[in-house]
């Protein structure tokens, strides 16, 4: 797969539409695995340090087959499609067989190659595209352990130094472990499951590269003119590059279960008259001016035939939703309370408190609007 044309397919998926998904907020946990494609790896300086061939340097490339990837992810994501991310990365592939070398006539090989360690990624969603469907980007960096567990040999005659080396005369065993840089860019979508807030399947598409050479230890067993000797030497292994497929699962702690219904205030009947007495944010005491309004009120409810005095309480939008109703509640009793004291029967009142909704100036959430702070007295 070619990741240029993997990141320009993700960027046209990802164009924004008019439909919006549930960003990722707060803290989340993800894993997945999938089939692992390795480039081929270079080999520099296949080098014999002693023995009946000592001396001899050869180059080529390690030929490996379809592989195994998973990773495990721990993140935070920023409500606005920003997340960051801690991520544990394994890869593991068989070699194939060898390449390229010049001086050691056919070559075979094969083996087993681990890499495995963290990288820390910045990701984005593009919440743009539906509620179902979500593209994200993102990049990585961090450690990588590489255990090259791979074994050569020539399966061809060749000469060096005067010496004939026939068919399976030089083998190479290498079972060695260096820590590298490393690196990857991802392209991929979600899709949240509705019935479980928080939970999304996930696919992507992973480039993971290595950077600079290892140098492996390595034995060899050289058998030349009839003699078998054992000679130590070292293998210098070349960057890696793996193309990765990788389908998993994600689950995001920070999303609430649907809201529940929104109280919905009963239909109003024929009003003769009311009265707003108005509050501080998070209070519930009277004001003197809340107290004149409130006197006003009494006094004229004896003058019209009432049938009853409806009290009702309301919040702005700062707060929860659960704490505004209880202070709907105690702004609506203090005021009936005064109601009586001024002696309105209260046998006549109605209370009832209705939080932050039928708010009497429109406002977003989180915000301190003074004239929804309120208690309305509707004398009916």
């Amino acid at each position: 797969m070619n990741f240029r044309r993997a990141l320009v397919a993700a960027t046209i998926l990802a164009m924004p539409v008019a439909a919006s998904a549930q960003p990722v907020t707060g803290i989340y946990l993800g894993g997945a695995v999938g089939p692992d494609f390795p480039l081929n790896q270079n080999i520099k300086n296949l080098t014999v340090g002693n023995g009946a061939l000592g001396g001899l340097s050869t180059s080529g490339q390690m030929k490996f087959g379809t592989g195994f990837a998973g990773e495990g992810s721990l993140g935070y994501g920023f409500g606005n499609g920003l997340r960051a991310e801690v991520e544990g990365l394994y890869l593991n592939t068989r070699g194939k067989g060898l390449t390229g070398f010049t001086r050691t006539g056919a070559e075979s090989g094969g083996g087993l190659q681990q890499k495995y360690g963290g990288l820390v990624n910045v990701l984005y969603d593009f919440n743009g595209l539906s509620p179902m469907f979500v593209p994200y980007i993102g990049a990585g960096v961090g450690a990588l352990w590489v255990n090259d567990n791979l074994h050569a040999y020539n399966t061809g005659s060749f000469s060096f130094a005067g010496h004939s080396v026939g068919p399976g005369g030089l083998n190479a065993q290498t079972n060695d472990t260096q820590a590298v840089f490393a690196y990857q860019a991802i392209v991929g979508f979600s899709v949240p499951v509705p019935s479980v807030p928080g939970l999304a399947l996930t696919a992507d598409y992973r480039f993971v590269g290595t950077s600079g050479n290892r140098s492996d230890s390595a034995t060899y067993t050289v058998k030349t003119g009839g003699v078998t000797s054992t000679a130590g030497g070292k293998v210098q292994m070349g960057p890696t590059y793996d193309n990765t497929v990788m389908f998993g699962v994600r689950y995001n702690f920070g999303q609430a279960p649907a809201p529940a219904p929104v109280p919905v205030a009963p239909a109003p009947s024929p009003i003769s008259r009311s009265y707003l007495v108005f509050f501080d944010w998070d209070k519930y005491n009277l004001t003197d001016r809340a107290r004149q309004i409130v006197a006003e009120a009494a006094a004229n409810s004896t003058k019209v035939q009432y049938t009853k005095i409806e009290v009702n309480g309301y919040t702005d939008t700062s707060g929860t939703p659960k704490y505004n109703m209880g202070l709907s509640l105690r702004r609506a009793n203090t005021v009936a309370a005064e109601l009586v004291k001024d002696g309105v029967p209260k046998a006549a009142i109605a209370i009832q408190g209705f939080g932050e909704t039928h708010l009497l100036v429109p406002t977003g959430p989180n915000v301190r609007e003074p004239q929804n702070r309120r208690v309305e007295i509707i004398i009916r």
